[in-house]
């Protein structure tokens, strides 16, 4: 899988992300730091990538459908949280590799205890192993 990481996570992300054996780019380092969404988003088809993100726009499937994605993943970021958090957040995710290779065509919201994941078949739910 290849992430593509949006630049409200902390950098320290892309480093988690090839520690389980993925690829990842920041948007900050692809000149996108301060890219309107959708220019993301094109960006993120164009290129086959999964779009990581705190941003609860890319949850609008209206707006970005996940079956035109190689997925797309949104944190539920409390307002007042660490880096740590977050980076903890995510590897609870990421440690579910069986979730990860079902990303494409899916969305995925990951909060502290669950996943909810949304494609062509609708929503479910899967308990988080980090909660």
């Amino acid at each position: 899988m290849h992430f593509l990481i949006d630049a409200d996570l902390p950098r320290s992300v892309g480093a988690l992300i090839r520690s389980y054996g993925h690829n990842a780019t920041d948007i900050r380092d692809i000149g996108m730091r301060r890219a309107l969404d959708v220019t993301i988003a094109q960006h993120a088809q164009r290129e086959g990538l999964c779009l990581l993100t705190g941003d609860f726009d890319f949850s609008d499937v209206r707006t970005y459908s996940p079956a035109d994605y190689a997925g797309i993943v949104v944190l539920v970021i409390p307002p007042t949280v660490t880096s740590l958090y977050i980076i903890q957040l995510l590897e609870g995710f990421l440690q579910q590799s069986d979730l990860v290779e079902r990303l494409p065509g899916k969305l995925a919201i990951v909060e502290a205890g669950r996943v909810r994941l949304r494609g062509s078949e609708g929503a479910g739910s899967v308990p988080s192993e980090n909660g």
